[in-house]
């Protein structure tokens, strides 16, 4: 089975992803059904857009970094550059409108 191009990260790595040109991270839970049906859309994405980098984070696992950044509902992905939030996609969206969110971007 192919490894999942959507990693799964913890508050240790996630200055280390979002310090990429172009990162997606993914705030999501478990329970939450939008996130389950988000998941294969962000994990299509990723194997398209190679130039961004794609993770998710576990809002229960992470409070601190979902309160952080706001997070109020999930699934809420944020978009940052180069560590700066720049973007954010909040509720379920096809793979369309967030590749063209992330297009504008990669500019």
């Amino acid at each position: 089975m192919a490894k999942n191009p959507v990693e799964e990260i913890s508050e240790k790595e996630f200055t280390e992803v979002i310090s990429n040109k172009l990162a997606l991270v993914d705030f999501f839970a478990e329970w939450c059904m939008p996130c389950v049906m988000m998941s294969p859309i962000i994990e299509e994405l990723a194997e398209r857009m190679k130039n961004v980098k794609f993770a998710k984070i576990n809002v229960d696992e992470n409070q601190a970094l979902a309160s952080k950044f706001k997070v109020m509902s999930i699934p809420t992905l944020i978009v940052f550059k180069e560590g700066r939030e720049i973007d954010r996609i909040i509720g379920s969206q096809g793979a369309d409108s967030i590749e063209e969110k992330l297009k504008k971007h990669l500019k």
